[in-house]
């Protein structure tokens, strides 16, 4: 089996190349860097059947010889990074995603498109089915992500209706795990880092707003699945245990054993109250479920964010 990624030096993409590397895969990791990093892939370049090509896939996507499945991951995913570079984010949706998807029907390949949560945007309907049609503004600053995403799903059922390209679409709820970036805005990474820091949690708003968060390698397990499917509709990967932003804090410095000052910032613009998958349909279709605990991933992730902050913190 020979597989391409794009956005394969990102943080989900490369634990997708190690998992269909260890699953005996030839893989062509493809990523422009902007968000991605090369050091994420590093160690696998020594491995036979990987193969890292650096480009962007909003101008064009190629690959000489077959491919058995493309999964379509480039993208800026966190609110930082999209609303840092909005115009690259919806290039790489629309555009990215017409190549990917081209790509797939010259090679006559499967498709898994890299959807989100946050194409519900802030949610009327809790918790959130596929079904769920979202409640998104699609003119505030987060619709460079949002509505791009539902663009790109929208262009992926074109593809498979129109041309029987064989199309899979997870939508992702929040995940975590080894190789976030520490300043990329979500809330893992900094909770983490500023506790390690010993500087004040930054809580935006009260901090009862909820999210669901999912350790990468159950994320990785249900998108694989998924992939090995038949189904063509959107399904929500994620993990439905529900956290407000303050237990999150409090459970964070439990980990960490250590306490620091919370303090409270303005809401984001368009900033979800609530977020919490209904995975009904990835049990029935695919019989996966979640398998880590939060305080366990987060028990997992403690090592290279600590790593990663004594890289960045200047000597005594």
């Amino acid at each position: 089996m020979r597989t391409l990624i794009t956005g394969g030096a990102g943080f989900l993409g490369s634990h997708l190349c190690e998992r269909f590397l260890r699953d005996g895969h030839d893989v062509v990791c493809v990523d422009n860097l902007l968000t991605g990093k090369r050091d994420n892939v590093r160690h696998l370049e020594a491995q036979g059947g990987f193969r890292f090509v650096n480009s962007d896939v909003s101008v064009s996507l190629s690959c000489d010889g077959p491919l058995d499945n493309v999964l379509h991951f480039a993208c800026p995913a966190s609110p930082f990074d999209y609303l840092k570079y909005p115009i690259e984010t919806l290039k790489v949706e629309a555009m990215g995603t017409h190549n990917a998807l081209e790509l797939a029907r010259e090679k006559e390949a499967r498709i898994l498109l890299a959807s989100t949560s946050e194409v519900y945007g802030d949610p009327l309907v809790h918790p959130q089915t596929e079904s769920y049609w979202g409640n998104v503004n699609p003119i505030g600053p987060r619709s460079v992500y949002d509505e791009g995403k539902r663009y790109a799903e929208a262009m992926t059922m074109a593809y498979h209706r129109t041309f029987g390209v064989e199309t899979r679409i997870v939508r992702i709820f929040n995940t975590y795990g080894p190789r976030m970036r520490l300043a990329d805005g979500r809330v893992v990474p900094a909770f983490v880092s500023q506790v390690l820091r010993g500087e004040p949690l930054t809580v935006f708003g009260d901090g009862e707003q909820t999210r669901s968060f999912c350790f990468v390698s159950d994320l990785v397990e249900g998108m694989v699945r998924l992939l090995q499917s038949d189904h063509h509709h959107p399904v929500n990967i994620g993990n439905p245990g529900e956290f407000t932003i303050m237990e999150f804090a409090v459970l964070v410095q439990e980990v960490l054993e250590k306490e620091v000052e919370i303090k409270h910032l303005p809401l984001p613009e368009d900033d979800p109250k609530v977020r919490r998958p209904d995975i009904t349909r990835a049990r029935e279709l695919l019989g996966w479920e979640p398998r880590v605990s939060l305080e366990e991933g987060l028990r997992l992730s403690v090592d290279f964010f600590r790593e990663e902050v004594g890289r960045q913190s200047p000597p005594d």
